[in-house]
Order: structure tokens, then sequence, then C-alpha cells
């Protein structure tokens, strides 16, 4: 099976998989890392430029400034996860993927002008930080184009290499931007957006040429419109915000935090921001075969308890004024977001492939009920990968206010122990707590129907 565009598609018929189907949809999966890969690292560059624009160098920028940088980065890549993963059902994987790398040169290069003038005002700056934005909608598009690639019983497994090597980006910038503070100081930022131009160039030439579009697959906006409406979605989408909204909004924020906490040096700070990225990233397809072996809400549930075990170690570690102890658990806590970002997407498909197979029971054509859920699954990813990402907003939003009423992140620390004790809580009623008494479970009558199973029914389906 060459690449290009591929007329029939069907992973779950064995005899397809074995004769080409694994083939095309692994290939497709690698180079669909490294694209997504690339555009983190955009999407997260202003999260190291921040570092580099101090008062020694003639940068202005305060605190709640630099802060607002980095929000409104994540923000933008939030707000583009749901039409970009319209984008690529419409034009297809192959197609979508050359033309979002291509685009990421702008906010590259815009960057790379800008931060040589310490000068420059901020409202430049706020606009090429939200251009950098667009690098974030491309993981939206990323997994809904993989999802469609792999049958079933692999996608836990590849819907977290996919994310878990996309989310690598953040600490590759984070590295660069260390080795480029280590070599040549702060004083030449513009290094740093410079070394994508080659990367993205090659992304989008790797994309083109080996590729494939799937076959045509108009937005289903019906499909939205039944999401929106299932109470799953949102719930799913809580508990991501629990998860992939901490990572994103922890990698953001980690730098800036140890500068303004600890009073670190650029150089100083850059030292540490890559590792809670890196080992975040490197975890996440372990969440995704965790919950394929011990169900996806058990998996997460544990990994909300333990992250709210982890905020509650860093308000101490921040109290106590304990620099290694603060890096130690906030590296703790990039873990559990990885585990949890894997655990937390591979409920998704599960829960509808799920509802399918109560439908078929109920007597629905099989070949129809599969269609729907995948339909189904696709929209409920790019819901909950949209919201999810508004999470990083919410952590850099508020470590910026607490800084500015307080002076420390303890405020904030508190906020993120009480949410993640929320979702763990969410986890439980929605997913894991039995039904009140047995045969309860409603069966539904067709597939997408709004009425739900009980609590207790979830505990299967999640563990599909």
């Amino acid at each position: 099976m060459t690449a290009g565009r591929i007329s029939r598609w069907d992973p779950e018929d064995q005899e397809f998989w074995a004769r080409g189907g694994r083939r095309a949809a692994r290939r497709n999966l690698w180079l669909s890392v490294y694209a997504e890969h690339i555009g983190f690292a955009v999407w997260s560059l202003w999260s190291v430029l921040v570092l580099f624009l101090t008062p020694a160098h003639g940068y202005g920028l305060s605190a709640d400034e630099k802060f607002l940088l980095v929000s409104v980065v994540s923000l933008v890549g939030a707000l583009l996860r749901l039409p970009y993963g319209f984008a690529v059902t419409r034009f297809g994987g192959r197609t979508w993927t050359v033309c979002s790398a291509l685009v990421l040169l702008v906010p590259v290069a815009g960057a790379a002008v800008l931060v040589r003038y310490p000068h420059t005002p901020l409202w430049a700056l706020l606009l090429c930080a939200a251009a950098a934005g667009l690098g974030g909608g491309n993981f939206a598009s990323s997994m809904v184009n993989i999802n469609r690639f792999f049958p079933e019983r692999e996608k836990g497994w590849a819907l977290g290499l996919n994310a878990g090597g996309g989310n690598l980006g953040v600490a590759t910038v984070q590295l660069l931007g260390l080795l480029l503070l280590a070599t040549a100081g702060a004083a030449h930022p513009e290094a740093l957006p410079l070394l994508f131009i080659p990367a993205l160039l090659l992304a989008a030439l790797l994309a083109h040429r080996r590729m494939d579009n799937l076959p045509a697959a108009p937005t289903d906006y019906g499909a939205y419109r039944r999401a929106l409406r299932d109470r799953h979605c949102w719930l799913l989408s809580l508990l991501y915000v629990g998860t992939f909204g901490s990572f994103i909004g922890f990698g953001f924020a980690f730098g800036l935090v140890l500068q303004n906490e600890f009073g670190k040096s650029p150089v100083q700070a850059a030292a540490f921001t890559f590792l809670g990225p890196l080992l975040g990233s490197l975890t996440r397809p372990l969440g995704g075969r965790l919950a394929d072996r011990f169900g996806g809400a058990r998996v997460t549930a544990w990994t909300f308890l333990a992250l709210a075990g982890g905020a509650a170690g860093s308000l101490a570690a921040s109290a106590a004024g304990s620099f290694s102890g603060f890096v130690a658990v906030f590296v703790a806590l990039f873990v559990l977001t990885g585990v949890g970002n894997g655990s937390t997407y591979k409920m998704i498909p599960a829960r509808y492939a799920a509802r399918a197979a109560d439908a078929v029971e109920a007597g629905l054509d099989p070949g129809e009920a599969q269609v729907e859920a995948r339909r189904l699954t696709g929209a409920v990813i790019a819901v909950s990968g949209a919201v999810g990402a508004l999470g990083g907003v919410g952590i850099n939003l508020a470590f910026r206010e607490s800084y500015r009423t307080t002076g420390d992140s303890r405020a904030a620390l508190f906020a993120f122990l009480a949410f993640y004790g929320l979702c763990m809580v969410t986890t439980w009623a929605a997913y894991l707590r039995r039904p009140s008494r047995p045969g309860s479970r409603h069966v539904p009558t067709a597939v997408g129907s709004q009425e739900d199973p009980l609590p207790g029914a979830a505990e299967r389906e999640v563990r599909s």
C-alpha cells in the first residue's frame, strides 16, 4: 500500500489489516508524531523565550506580562483545536499536515525578528505569541487523523504514542533553549525560533511524500451536535482539563515559576524546566497501556489522587522555601499528567465502542453501529482536546493572579489541589461506582441515544 490517497480503509477487518493496513497505519503514525512534535515545540516556544526577556538585557516585561504572553499562546492553541479537528476530516491527513506545518513558519520568523529588539511593544509580542498558538491546533488534527487509521484494539497504544511523541516537543524546545543559554547566553534569543524553520520544512516534505489521505469524510456536524449533547463528552473533557491542561499549563509556566518563586536566573530555570515535560511525554503511552490493561477510569482516578498529593507536596515545598523539593514534586506532577493523559484519552474510543456494542445487542446493524461510534469518537476527541487545552490557560492565569496578589504560587497550588480532588470524585462517580441494584444498566435502543447507562455500566465501557 503506497503513500497517497487511500480509496478503502477498514482497520477492523483483520485480513485487510494484516495485508497492508498495519504497515500504512504505522507509517502515517510515525510521520504524524514528527509533525505534531514540531507543532508542539512551536506552540511552547514562548515558554522559553520569556526566560530570555530579562531587565539585564533591556527588556521591561513584568511577571504579569510574561504570564499573559504564555496564556495567550495557550488560549489560541485551545480555540483552534476544534477547527483543526474539522479540517483534517475534510482535507485529509496528508494535505492538512503539510499546510499546518508550513503556516507555522510565520510565527517562528516573526518571533526571531521581534525578540531582537528589547523595546518591542507588548501588543506586538502578544500578536506573535497568538500566531504561535497555531501549533496547538495540530494536536487535534493529528489525533483525529490517527484515530481513523487504527482498529479499536490498538487505539490506546497508537493514540498514546502519537500524543506522547507530540508532547515531547515541549521538552525539545526547552532543551534547545537551555543549550542556547548555556553556550551563547541570553543575548541572542532570536536563534531559538530560527532553529525550527528547517524542521518545519522537513515535516511538510515528509508529510507530502509519505503520508496518506483516507477516504473523504466531510465534517460530520451532526456527530459534533450529538457529542455536545452527550454528558460523557463534557465529563471526559473535564478530566482532560485536569490531565492535559495541567501538562501544557505547567510546561508553559514552570520556568517562570522558578524565576519568580526562587529568584533563579534564565540558565538556572531552563536547567530544570525540560525535565517535567520530557518525563510527562514519555509516560503518556504508558498511561494508554495501563488503561488497556486495567481500565481507563481506574488508572485515571488513581492518577488524580496522586496529582492531589503532588499539589499538596508542592505547597509544602513552597512554604519551606525548598527549591530541590519543589522541583522534585513538580517533575512528579508532570509524570502523573502524562499517565493521566494516556488513560483519559483511551476512555474516549472505549466509551463509544461499548455503546455501539450495546446497540448491536439491541438489534442494530453492526456496521452502522461501528460507523457511528467512530464518528462520535472523532468528535469527542476534538472537543475534549480543545476544552482540555483551556486548562493550560487556567494554570497560567492562576499563577499570574497568585503572584500578583500574594507574591507567591501557593494560592494557585491550593486551587489545583481542589480541582484534582473534584476530578477524582467525578471519575469515581461517573465511571467506577457500582449501580445501586443489579440489572439496572440501560442499553440504548439506537446508537447515539442520549440516554446513558447508569454509572456502574461505564466501568465495562472504559475497560474495553
